[in-house]
């Protein structure tokens, strides 16, 4: 017989309540950069919850650009934009997208998170599809949205090798011919190699970039879980970066231990693979700081057992300190539970100068940190292809004093001018960041 609804809604909100103490005690930027401060693990049985309820844009309301930027909404009345991917002749793809449906779990946790991921705006139906936005006369608007692939599966990564488009469903990436210019893809897509999906699919989303010479495909597959608490067994090529051959649909892991990778990006001074994780919850608000990592082939970094390197976390059993010795510490802490998802770099002409090369991170916002971080787009510096200073906020305003969230940052893209486009899962837009021509 299942829990009484009162009884659960009572012990629901006493483990909300309990949540509410905790907060950092940090001083801000001190979990950001090459060496964070860590502090010693608060250890949580329920996180701590401080959403910024999805509220959406008011009529005329956008996000604030940094001085000498300006921005403007590219693409609206979108359903759920989480990722982008620019296609050659310009024309932006927007993958519309939201979690699978899952079975339903039974107790107060489930219930609270529930409530929780439905605050945050991400309690809705995916839309399933990928659609194109086209600016055919150059004035930063697009004019066109079609539905370009539809009756997809929880789509995310999109990539364009050749003639074939490469799309990353929540269980295996897809391929499909592609002609420039086309406004729609009417054929089906034929499987290329799966990827970990299955009932739990805890974390859903799955990115792909190409590698430079078209022959590999590397996909991020999020862990099934916070520390291996589920099980190891159900972390099976996940937490990790696998490298897909393009020919054979064979693939391998590339890169392990990183929790949540999302975005994937070639940096162009250095030839290197870069990524933004998403690092463990339920130990605190200033623990783990979520990080921009290159990525090493065969590396290890540390998911479950340590966090940034040698920092053991004793919740993930058995221990294992044979990994533990062998983990790499990221190049660059973002900050605690800024929650970064999308990743690209600038190597654009239309930005200021200060822009050239460095990193471009949306950070979709924390829920489970007091105060909130994140709910914004920031740029990190590189200088001959390594992160060179303090984070520079590009787009903020995103929560309004009342703490309820406009829009949420998700996926970042260079658009084929320079500018920047930012995909906002809240607010249904994509916003255009270019130079203030004032």
């Amino acid at each position: 017989m299942g829990t009484p609804l009162p009884r659960l809604c009572i012990g629901a909100t006493l483990v909300m309540l309990a949540a509410c103490s905790e907060q950092s005690t940090l001083q801000q930027g001190d979990d950001v950069g090459p060496r964070p401060t860590l502090k010693a693990p608060d250890k949580q049985l329920i996180p701590t919850v401080n959403i910024a309820p999805a509220k959406g844009w008011p009529s005329g309301g956008m996000p604030t650009p940094a001085p000498g930027l300006a921005v403007n909404a590219f693409g609206i009345a979108l359903d759920h934009p989480r990722w982008l991917y620019v296609l050659p002749n310009g024309d932006v793809l927007v993958a519309e997208t939201n979690a699978p449906k899952r079975p339903a779990k039974s107790g107060i946790k489930s219930y609270v998170m529930g409530k929780v991921m439905a605050r945050a705006g991400t309690g809705v139906p995916s839309a399933n599809r990928i659609s194109l936005l086209r600016d055919a006369d150059g004035d930063g608007v697009a004019e066109l949205k079609s539905v370009f692939v539809k009756d997809l599966n929880s789509p995310f990564g999109m990539a364009l090798v050749g003639d074939s488009l490469y799309v990353a469903n929540t269980d295996g990436v897809l391929r499909f011919p592609y002609k420039e210019g086309a406004t729609e893809i009417t054929v089906k897509g034929e499987q290329v190699a799966p990827l970990p999906g299955g009932d739990l699919n805890h974390h859903w989303t799955k990115n792909i970039i190409a590698s430079k010479d078209g022959s590999k495909l590397y996909a991020t597959t999020g862990s099934n879980s916070n520390v291996a608490e589920n099980g190891i067994e159900n972390e099976v090529n996940r937490a990790a970066i696998l490298e897909i051959d393009i020919a054979s649909g064979k693939s391998r892991v590339f890169a392990s231990g990183l929790r949540n990778p999302n975005g994937l990006a070639w940096n162009a001074e250095s030839g290197a693979l870069w990524t933004v994780v998403n690092e463990r919850d339920l130990i605190g608000s200033d623990l783990v700081p979520d990080y921009l990592t290159s990525v090493k082939d065969g590396g290890f970094y540390g998911w479950p057992y340590s966090y940034f390197g040698q920092h053991v976390d004793e919740r993930a059993k058995p221990a294992r300190p044979d990994l533990v010795a062998k983990a790499i510490v990221p190049d660059y802490a973002l900050g605690a539970h800024v929650a970064a998802l999308g990743l690209a770099f600038y190597e654009g002409a239309l930005l200021p100068d200060q822009y050239r090369h460095g990193a471009i991170v949306g950070n979709h916002g924390s829920w489970n940190r007091r105060p909130h971080s994140g709910y914004n787009v920031v740029f990190v510096p590189f200088k001959e292809g390594m992160p060179s200073g303090k984070p520079i906020e590009m787009l903020t305003g995103f929560v309004n004093k009342d703490g309820e969230a406009y829009g949420r940052p998700v996926g970042v893209a260079v658009d084929k001018k320079g500018a920047v486009l930012v995909a906002d899962d809240v607010g249904n837009v994509i916003w255009r960041i270019v130079p203030d021509a004032r």
